[in-house]
């Protein structure tokens, strides 16, 4: 039975971790494969879709700058990393019917749109999937920051950031057998309690302008569609929690 997206628009956060499965490091076709599929299990919902991926499963510009290299050397080279990741899921999304595009905040137009707004928006109108690289083409700027950030300019309904954790903790589950999950929580108690949602400025740009947050396990099958279909999967992080 066809049940209606709660959300038009959304914007999908991904770590760079995430491709990199079991390895630690690069990236897993088979995780490629499964992200695909969760992407593909929305697209009979009409649901427009923008993504932000990370480049953790390469390189982190803070632990390049943590082992003695310049930060902003080390950000730009994060970058860089977000960019192979966009290429690898465009390249898979492609290949399995769904057109995509990949806008890039830092200037490559042998294999990237520059970053227009308007030019994004137009892409998801048409029903193209869009992946942003290069986070917000600024050192010192996290990825998640650069998702909340996009999620603004495109108006997206709901920013999704898919993790392999099921919900947000009030601390660390895998360290803590006593770690209690919240279904809701306000951004507020996430930045007071220094939860380790997103970072305090993705958080704060979220509340500034009253996005709603959804974190949830996208490893397990079926779980974006879910959520984009109203099912209580994952934690949604609001004001009104």
């Amino acid at each position: 039975m066809y049940t209606p997206p709660l959300y038009r628009r959304i914007l999908l956060k991904l770590s760079g971790e995430i491709l990199a499965g079991e390895q630690g490091f690069g990236i897993d076709s088979d995780i490629v494969d499964q992200l695909v599929g969760e992407i593909q299990g929305i697209a009979d919902l009409g649901v427009q879709v923008g993504i932000v991926i990370g480049g953790g499963n390469i390189i982190r510009g803070a632990q390049a700058g943590a082992a003695g290299m310049d930060r902003a050397s080390g950000d730009y080279m994060g970058m860089l990393a977000t960019t192979i990741n966009a290429l690898a899921l465009q390249d898979r999304l492609e290949q399995n019917g769904i057109d995509t595009r990949v806008l890039s905040a830092i200037d490559m137009r042998q294999i990237a749109e520059p970053y227009i707004r308007r030019r994004a928006q137009r892409h998801l109108e048409k029903k193209r999937c869009v992946i942003f690289a290069c986070g917000t083409g600024n050192p010192y700027f996290t990825t998640d920051t650069a998702a909340s950030l996009r999620a603004m300019e495109i108006g997206a309904d709901v920013l999704l950031k898919g993790t392999k954790v099921d919900r947000v903790y009030d601390k660390d589950p895998v360290a803590n057998s006593d770690a209690k999950p919240f279904e809701e929580i306000g951004y507020l108690e996430v930045l007071q309690r220094q939860l380790k949602v997103m970072d305090a400025a993705a958080i704060s740009l979220c509340m500034e302008n009253n996005l709603p947050l959804v974190v949830f396990d996208i490893t397990k099958a079926g779980n974006l569609r879910k959520v984009l279909t109203g099912e209580k999967v994952g934690t949604l992080v609001s004001g009104t929690s």
